[in-house]
């Protein structure tokens, strides 16, 4: 072959292996045309429809159409979930995913739909410790304290949470999982209820966010023990981690952004690339912060790997518990 034709052949033929990433470009480029939808499968007002607002705010400012919170409240977040299973994959409709999603997992028996099969990971968003707390009229100062107090005290120990198979509610299983002791689940309707009793002394115990419970702790009407996080918190800084005293425990809340299965990859990259960049700016990380979050930028595939990790984590718990949903 000539030098001359030898060069057009390998020109055309590297124009034709770029042929195909026109229409993703373009595609991505285009994206969004029309109003995007984020699902939230919680009431407005909580941490979960706060933080959806969060990023919807910015991420209409970026990408210059409304992005608009959905509210789909009903069986621990799954109405909502389901909702973006069916919805179409090209992008204009997004799921706030939580730990709800991994613990419903192994919770439920017959769903609808496999969250790791059927939601593409988009981009984690942060994480939310929760802190182990106690009305005051307990006499314990820390973690071993309690522990000793709850084996000396078997059953009689009422541990609260924002109701079956919530967050708190595995947190504090997890607790019992692998400290051995004895305590009495009481599930309310949300955390607002169950603080009050618990202040009010009708409950002992309690793993809650820390953004719902910091002023009550300030004000010394519950006492914090320990942080459910692998570190220290910001917000509570003086006080340790369970970890410290049970190696190896951590748990709470986490939320990222998914999508119904096929969405483009360049939509979703795209997404997550705004996101990222979202999370580094420190107004939001301040913002994430008053919710008692902390900031959790990542890729896709290590927002695949945390969610795929809590579902097996939880699994073993809700087993270990029995819990049943209600």
């Amino acid at each position: 072959m000539k030098l001359c034709h030898r060069r057009q052949f390998l020109h055309l033929a590297a124009g034709a292996v770029a042929l195909p990433a026109l229409p993703r470009i373009a595609r991505a480029q285009a994206y969004p045309m029309r109003p995007v939808r984020i699902i939230v499968g919680f009431p407005p007002g909580g941490v979960a429809d706060i933080l959806a607002r969060l990023v919807g705010q910015r991420l209409s400012e970026r990408l210059g159409q409304p992005f608009i919170i959905e509210n789909r409240p009903g069986a621990s977040g799954n109405i909502g979930t389901e909702a973006v299973v069916r919805a179409a994959p090209d992008g204009h409709t997004f799921l706030l995913a939580g730990a709800n999603d991994a613990i419903s997992a192994s919770l439920y028996e017959k769903l609808n739909f496999n969250f790791i099969r059927d939601i593409a990971p988009v981009a984690s968003l942060v994480k939310v410790p929760l802190v182990m707390e106690v009305n005051p009229s307990i006499p314990v100062k820390s973690v071993p304290e309690f522990v000793s107090y709850a084996k000396a005290n078997p059953g009689k120990i009422n541990m609260a949470s924002a109701g079956n198979g919530t967050s708190p509610h595995v947190a504090g299983e997890l607790f019992k999982m692998m400290t051995g002791v004895n305590m009495v689940h009481v599930p309310y309707r949300g955390a607002a209820p169950a603080i009050t009793d618990l202040i009010g002394g009708q409950v002992q115990v309690m793993f809650d966010i820390i953004s719902s419970s910091i002023e009550h702790i300030r004000a010394g009407r519950l006492r914090a023990l320990a942080v459910t996080s692998a570190t220290p918190s910001e917000a509570l800084p003086e006080i340790p981690t369970v970890g410290n005293f049970v190696p190896g425990y951590e748990a709470g809340g986490w939320f990222g952004l998914g999508a119904p299965k096929s969405t483009p990859t360049e939509i979703v990259e795209r997404v997550n690339n705004e996101i990222v960049a979202a999370l580094a700016d420190p107004k939001i990380k301040t913002r994430l912060a008053d919710l008692g979050g902390i900031a959790l930028p990542g890729l896709p595939a290590d927002f695949s790997k945390l969610i795929a990790d809590e579902t097996e984590k939880w699994a073993k718990v809700v087993k270990f518990a029995d819990i049943k949903p209600v």
